[in-house]
């Protein structure tokens, strides 16, 4: 699937998405972890916000919200009227330079291409300010495929694997990794990393 294919399929799937995920995950703790390293008034830009009800509504009100998904955008307008949306690409992130204190990347990047992984990456390290942290879903395993059927349409899974994308980030220059396994919203288990981007 190309990246308007993956657009086109989150739209058509977004409000089956939103109804399903398990509001009591212990995936949303991470992000106050997350915020206590953080100083006043931080920026969070939550990548891959879907509907906004279960990341973003946890960052502080003036978070942004980015999304390839216009459906999934106007989701989120509802849940999260206070926070700031985009529609865009992580790989080419409609964010200045050095202007995010945290990234939020839950259930996201791998619904983009593996090969494309690291331009995310190098895209997430490049809006962090240094010392910034990314808080992101690990892989499971490695796959590229299209799950015909995925919550009643279709959507790409691409990633090269849990060592592979660690590796990755940093390449991209994220130094400090720290993991850590919870609940996600779907109701199963996942490996999740803090990573903080180099001064």
């Amino acid at each position: 699937m190309d990246r308007n294919a993956v657009r086109e399929a989150w739209d058509e799937v977004a409000d089956t998405y939103a109804r399903r995920r398990d509001p009591d995950g212990s995936d949303a703790a991470l992000i106050d972890d997350l915020l206590a390293g953080l100083g006043d008034d931080p920026l969070v830009l939550d990548v891959g916000c879907g509907d906004g009800a279960r990341t973003l509504a946890n960052l502080p009100a003036d978070s942004v919200g980015l999304d390839l998904s216009r459906a999934c955008l106007d989701l989120a307008t509802g849940a999260v009227p206070e926070a700031r949306l985009l529609q865009g690409d992580m790989s080419a992130l409609p964010v200045a330079d050095a202007s995010a204190d945290a990234i939020t990347a839950y259930h996201a990047v791998f619904h983009v291409p593996r090969a494309e992984h690291p331009a995310v990456y190098g895209e997430f390290a490049r809006v962090l300010a240094p010392g910034g942290t990314l808080l992101m879903t690990l892989p499971g395993g490695r796959y590229e495929t299209v799950r015909q059927g995925w919550m009643g349409g279709s959507m790409l899974f691409s990633t090269p694997g849990r060592e592979r994308t660690l590796e990755q980030l940093r390449t991209a220059g994220f130094g400090e990794l720290r993991t850590e396994t919870v609940t996600d919203p779907l109701g199963s288990s996942s490996e999740y990393v803090f990573a903080t981007v180099a001064d």
